[in-house]
């Protein structure tokens, strides 16, 4: 065979194969399902290691799972939560900040260890906007019930599509409303139910008023009231089977 020849072959089948490997390491690199801590954010793992204590007491009968807007129970919506889940054995799961990788790390690590509630509550992936792609967020959130239903088999999931926003520029709430589509899909499994409950939160024009979320991204007292009265049917119904 010609040497020219063969090494033109050579080049070719060599940049083939590289082709291919890139294509795979780009396909794999979801950083969205790669369950990470924020050992480095102040509080963090303070804060986890808080919810792992809580849930060794025992006594689980209802999870929030989600990031700051489910953190926020304890502070904006602390008195609706005390009116609508205090006596409901609730424990509050969320921690600012977090994307779907970290609540991922989070449940794999203690969050859900030795308990079996009635109920988890998922809202999840407004914090992926940036790094991440709409069927990424999904499939991290597809992530987080994978473990959730492996875990907790006995454990009832209300998914809720991620909130709408209005403090980034459009794009972002159409990526946010694009992946939402894509997890309604996860209701397939009879033990979990999908709900976007994000228009209950906008005006009669389609807009996300201020005196809802201040900062047109976590609710204030009104918004965490609204929360619960529009979930609590779902709440009380999945509770009791």
């Amino acid at each position: 065979m010609n040497t020219l020849l063969r090494d033109t072959r050579w080049v070719t089948a060599l940049a083939l194969v590289t082709l291919l490997f890139t294509a795979g390491v780009a396909q794999a690199a979801n950083t969205a399902v790669e369950a990470e801590p924020r050992a480095k954010k102040k509080g963090w793992m303070e804060r986890h290691e808080a919810m792992n204590a809580r849930v060794k007491q025992g006594n689980v009968d209802l999870l929030f799972i989600g990031d700051s807007i489910t953190h926020g129970w304890e502070g904006k919506g602390k008195e609706t939560w005390d009116k609508f889940y205090s006596e409901r054995n609730a424990v509050n799961l969320g921690i600012g900040g977090d994307r779907t990788q970290h609540v991922l790390w989070r449940l794999q690590n203690g969050n859900i260890e030795g308990i079996s509630p009635k109920l988890a509550v998922v809202m999840i992936g407004t914090n992926n906007h940036k790094a991440n792609s709409a069927e990424e967020i999904s499939e991290g959130i597809t992530a987080i019930l994978r473990v959730l239903r492996n875990e907790l088999p006995e454990t009832r999931v209300l998914l809720l599509g991620i909130f709408p926003r209005a403090d980034k520029p459009a794009e972002i709430s159409e990526k946010l409303k694009k992946a939402n589509s894509l997890i309604a899909d996860l209701a397939a499994d009879p033990m979990v139910r999908y709900l976007d409950i994000g228009t209950a939160f906008l005006d009669d024009a389609g807009n996300l008023p201020k005196t809802i979320m201040p900062d047109l991204l976590h609710p204030n007292e009104e918004g965490y009231k609204i929360w619960a009265e529009v979930i609590e049917p779902h709440v009380s119904e999945l509770m009791s089977k």
